[in-house]
């Protein structure tokens, strides 16, 4: 009897999120140290404002859209356990994409339930979702956008797509592979015997076809329609707080990113803000280049894209590693890295954040001046992430997502 099936995979993931969800509920009524994210709490004072007729925003450090706020109003009205179940939901969602996604790329069973394992089983995924971190709701649209767009239903797509990017704004880079895969060539236009010349011209044209021009019409669409349904509601103060904070934000408190003690240090100076914009520069570059480089392969783009995204960002907190976490099962598979280098890929993933989390319990818990040593790990942190990435390309094999079961296609990266 084979244990190991998609079934078993997501009865234990189930299972695992409602034992932590329980757990979570006992550590905070009888521990001084909560489980549950002090984030949740402003989810929940946010709906707790909009039942009540007000803003959301009348919540100081709620920086999201209204729409997760009214979302959560039966975290007011039902139980204030609801939103967490539905980041549960969330998280399964995922789960269950993944399985589709695998068996698309024509995955046998047994390989569908060990890669969506790596989702289901993990308990820092079940970790975060069950102390009411929302990432899991990105997580659920951003991978349904990847998954319709290999099925070549673009409208869904695109739909998906505006909801994500109005959801967080980070899913807006996934606009650079989604439009170059989105080629004639890709969706069924045969070549013609041409002239070089007529075919360079053609190649320029085809950048403008009727596919890009749905998904872009049709996402943008959505998510300026929710925007604006949004800003007659709330005005200014919804833009301010939802976008434009995001892009000047200072963040004084200690995290991930090794910019966090520059701009912290300067924080009352114009150049801490600068600091912070300049901080894009390398970040839109790396992002960029790996979009377009394995343009072909949407998800292996998509995961890199994630990862130098997290590991360039000014802030990085915890919750932001499940971004490129839900997209890593379906990218696995065609990994050449064996067993021993991947053990070590993962290693230094966890070590430098140990070591950072070693500094950062001395400050928190122990009031001891750690900054400088907080900052040379984090800078270890961002030199792990390059390194992790530059392994992880160099033992890829790059699939089309509309060739996926043919071995022929497979290619290392570049």
């Amino acid at each position: 009897m084979q244990v190991l099936t998609v079934g078993n995979v997501f009865t234990g993931g189930v299972l695992l999120r409602i034992l932590m969800l329980v757990y979570g509920l006992w550590q905070d009524a009888h521990m001084t140290v909560k489980y549950t994210d002090i984030d949740y709490h402003v989810f929940t004072d946010a709906a707790r404002s909009v039942w009540m007729g007000g803003s959301p925003y009348e919540r100081s450090t709620y920086r999201y859209t209204p729409l997760l706020a009214w979302l959560l109003t039966p975290n007011v009205w039902l139980h204030p356990v609801f939103g967490k179940c539905v980041f549960i939901l969330c998280d399964c969602l995922v789960g269950w994409l993944i399985v589709r996604i695998l068996a698309a790329r024509k995955l046998s069973d047994y390989k569908c339930a060990v890669y969506s394992a790596l989702w289901m089983l993990n308990p820092y995924v079940a970790n975060i979702s069950t102390r009411g971190s929302a990432e899991s709701v990105v997580c659920a649209c951003v991978m349904a956008v990847l998954y319709e767009v290999q099925q070549k239903r673009i409208a869904r797509g695109s739909v998906l797509f505006g909801l994500a990017v109005h959801l967080k704004i980070y899913p807006i880079i996934y606009a650079v592979p989604l439009l170059v895969v989105l080629s004639d060539t890709n969706f069924g236009s045969s070549a013609r015997n041409q002239t070089v010349s007529q075919q360079l011209l053609d190649r320029v044209i085809s950048w403008f076809n009727v596919h890009r021009a749905m998904f872009f019409v049709i996402s943008a669409s959505v998510f300026f329609a929710l925007n604006i349904a949004m800003y007659a509601v709330y005005g200014m103060e919804f833009v301010d707080e939802t976008y434009v904070y995001h892009v000047s934000r200072k963040d004084h408190r200690h995290n991930y990113s090794m910019w966090f003690l520059p701009i912290y240090l300067q924080f009352y100076s114009p150049t801490s803000l600068l600091m912070g914009l300049v901080s894009f520069v390398p970040q839109a570059l790396a992002v960029a280049v790996l979009g377009v480089s394995f343009n072909s392969d949407l998800y292996f783009a998509a995961f890199t894209q994630t990862f130098a995204f997290v590991a360039y960002n000014k802030v990085c907190t915890a919750q932001y590693f499940i971004w490129y976490m839900c997209i890593l099962p379906v990218v696995w598979p065609y990994s050449k890295m064996g067993f021993v280098q991947a053990s070590l890929v993962v290693g230094v993933w966890v070590l430098s954040q140990a070591l950072y989390l070693q500094q950062a319990y001395k400050l928190e818990f122990l009031g001891q001046n750690t900054f400088e040593w907080l900052w040379v790990a984090g800078a270890g942190i961002f030199v792990a992430n390059n390194w992790i990435l530059a392994q992880v390309v160099a033992k890829q094999r790059v699939v089309s997502v509309f060739d996926a079961g043919k071995e022929l296609k497979v290619k290392k990266a570049q």
